[in-house]
């Protein structure tokens, strides 16, 4: 009654599927493998904090071309004429 066997492994797939969806599983399994991370970084005492040797190896970022070079905002429209609303004798 353990998950050795791949039918039972692809049954709780699908439950997993039915109970919360599609669009959430990969948000749900990003985090608990960041939280698991997290639980062993700080069971074993490292952290993550870049070093000088590593902040000097990153490449710097690029400027953004000044707003001149950039086009002109297209003009704005005007809003669409209402039609007139015709009376249609019932009350």
């Amino acid at each position: 009654m353990g998950l050795d066997n791949p039918l039972h492994i692809a049954f709780l797939v699908v439950i997993l599927l039915l109970v919360f969806g599609a669009r959430r599983l990969p948000e749900i399994g990003r985090s608990l493998g960041s939280g698991m991370r997290e639980f062993k970084d700080s069971i074993t005492g490292e952290s993550k904090q870049p070093t000088l040797t590593q902040a000097v190896q990153q490449p710097e970022a690029t400027p953004a071309p000044p707003a001149a070079a950039q086009a002109p905002p297209a003009a704005p429209q005007a809003p669409p004429a209402q039609s007139p609303v015709e009376p249609t004798g019932h009350a």
